[in-house]
């Protein structure tokens, strides 16, 4: 179990480190507060909690809400582990993509294999992550995009499964769903 004081705090710092931060919509000129991005991986992670006995609710919950704190603002590894522990901040930064490498592609697979590196919780996140990330593309994104984007989705998918079968259910799903947004829907 999870001691809601301790997530009330780690809530409270993701706020303010993702504070301001926005991403593009659906719609044309539409900005989304990033912390929505946030809410629904930790949404994704509850509902995993409740049908995937003996998830540590705990770590997954932590890493959801800090999972792009180290990629995206100033907190620092040493800092997580200072703040909320060494689990959580390795779970973090198997989370945090890895940019000295160049290549995309290689991008995913250290981060892949980091995270698989790390207990089935964090595989849980980075799922959870992507099958939000895959409820609609930004405006601006084009067709090539969105179909890299749905490939790189089919990776974590074939990579991650086993860490978490409803997750992994979740995420086939949406990856199929992706469709109707590069012209394949029905």
């Amino acid at each position: 179990m999870w001691s809601i004081d301790e997530l009330q705090a780690v809530w409270q710092k993701a706020t303010r480190l993702h504070d301001g931060q926005k991403y593009g919509g659906q719609k044309e000129g539409e900005e989304i507060e990033y912390l929505n991005h946030i809410g629904s991986v930790v949404f994704e992670i509850l509902a995993a909690v409740g049908k995937e006995p003996g998830m540590d609710a705990d770590l997954a919950i932590k890493c959801a809400i800090l999972h792009d704190t180290i990629e995206d603002t100033e907190l620092s590894y040493p800092k997580v582990v200072e703040q909320f522990g060494q689990r959580v901040a390795d779970g973090v930064l198997a989370l945090t993509k890895n940019d000295e490498l160049e290549n995309k592609a290689f991008k995913m697979s250290d981060s892949l294999e980091r995270i698989k590196a790390q207990p089935p919780e964090v595989w849980a996140v980075k799922m959870a992550d992507r099958i939000c990330n895959l409820y609609a593309p930004p405006f601006y994104w084009t067709d090539e995009k969105k179909v890299a984007y749905r490939e790189e989705a089919r990776l974590i998918h074939e990579t991650l499964q086993s860490g978490n079968a409803y997750l992994a259910d979740r995420l086939a799903k949406k990856i199929a769903d992706y469709g109707q947004f590069i012209g394949e829907g029905e």
